[in-house]
């Protein structure tokens, strides 16, 4: 019989209820074995198996559980992260991991004094998309790569009701929620850069929070990557724009599990998303003084290889899918874009 890892959520809002119970219902690695809800008791329809906990203290007071999920809001992943590590559980972190770089490389350093599994959620290094810029990257048709864009955008010109997202407070902001996405993927194609320029700024009338953001990534050997974000972006555009010495390879961000996940769809161990099959990308290459054309199209991402990743690196010790080290740099990278902006001037790492 396969080991189960018992789980535990630290919330069921968004996230809790469309990113990770799915999944580790679904997963015959894991058993979720508690649930936080404070106020509702909207788990129980779906999960009544599970221990139904009114707060994250009385969550890690179940000595059964392994792993807790902490996907709170930014603003408590420190002290909650803290706490299950110290309580000695295995811990899955949700992206933005921290509010400043200090408290992630606190949090590192004790998953590893406390021999602990300590993971970042990045779901989107599983989308379809990212796999196709991933694989063009790896493959060096585009020669040396000179230009890179990736955007991550919205239509939301109007706030949301989550303060902590919203709020002028130190997390808020689509720096701390987007950033972190493009900055992990930009660290996992290219590593880290050697300096960085970043304007950050509030759009919306109302806004507290940033909701734009344009950040330059420099290289030492001259690769510029730009990665940008606004909610005021009401028309599609190819997000992901690679430019190199032989060609250009453009591609849409068209991975839609967020999107069937939101609508109701079930996740199983099988492919659960149907195929792409419409076309997403593009490629021109520059070879025997003739230019060549090609339309792509991007395989489908599974988020369920996560967990099974992270159920692998639990019970048999593989390599870590994302870990705290990865989110470490991340957070480094947001506090020096911050400061940078503020500084308008480029700042080295």
């Amino acid at each position: 019989m396969q080991k189960k890892i018992n789980t535990g959520i630290a919330s069921f809002g968004l996230s809790g209820r469309v990113f990770h119970a799915p999944f580790l219902e679904a997963h015959p690695g894991f058993e979720l074995k508690g649930i936080v809800e404070r106020h509702q008791n909207n788990s129980r329809k779906e999960y009544a198996d599970a221990q139904l906990y009114r707060s994250f203290e009385e969550l890690l007071t179940n000595d059964k559980i392994d792993l807790i999920v902490v996907n709170t809001p930014v603003q408590t992943h420190f002290e909650y992260t803290q706490m299950a590590l110290k309580a000695g559980k295995h811990v899955i972190v949700e992206k933005p991991f921290t509010v400043t770089a200090q408290e992630a490389e606190i949090l590192c350093q004790l998953a590893n004094e406390k021999n602990a599994k300590a993971i970042v959620y990045q779901n989107r290094r599983y989308d379809g998309d990212f796999f196709a810029i991933k694989k063009m990257v790896d493959s060096k048709q585009l020669g040396i790569l000179k230009e890179v864009e990736m955007r991550f955008d919205r239509y939301r010109p109007e706030k949301s009701s989550k303060q902590h997202k919203e709020a002028p407070i130190p997390g808020a902001g689509i720096l701390h929620d987007i950033g972190s996405h493009l900055l992990d993927q930009a660290l996992v194609l290219f590593g880290k850069p050697q300096a960085i320029f970043a304007d950050i700024a509030v759009l919306r009338l109302d806004g507290e929070a940033n909701d734009y953001f344009e950040m330059v990534l420099m290289y030492q050997n001259g690769l510029r990557v730009r990665l940008k974000s606004t909610v005021f972006a009401l028309g599609k555009t190819y997000e992901y724009v690679l430019h190199g010495s032989n060609g250009t390879y453009l591609q849409k961000r068209s991975d839609e599990q967020e999107l069937a996940l939101t609508a109701g769809t079930k996740p199983n161990m099988k492919t659960w998303m149907p195929p792409n099959k419409v076309t997403d990308g593009e490629w021109y290459l520059y070879k025997n003084q003739k230019i060549q054309h090609q339309n792509t199209q991007s395989g489908q991402g599974n988020y369920m290889h996560f967990y099974s990743d992270v159920y692998q690196y639990i019970i048999n010790n593989t390599a870590n899918p994302v870990p705290f080290s990865d989110a470490v740099h991340s957070m480094q990278l947001i506090s020096l874009a911050l400061e940078s902006s503020k500084q308008k001037r480029v700042l080295y790492l």
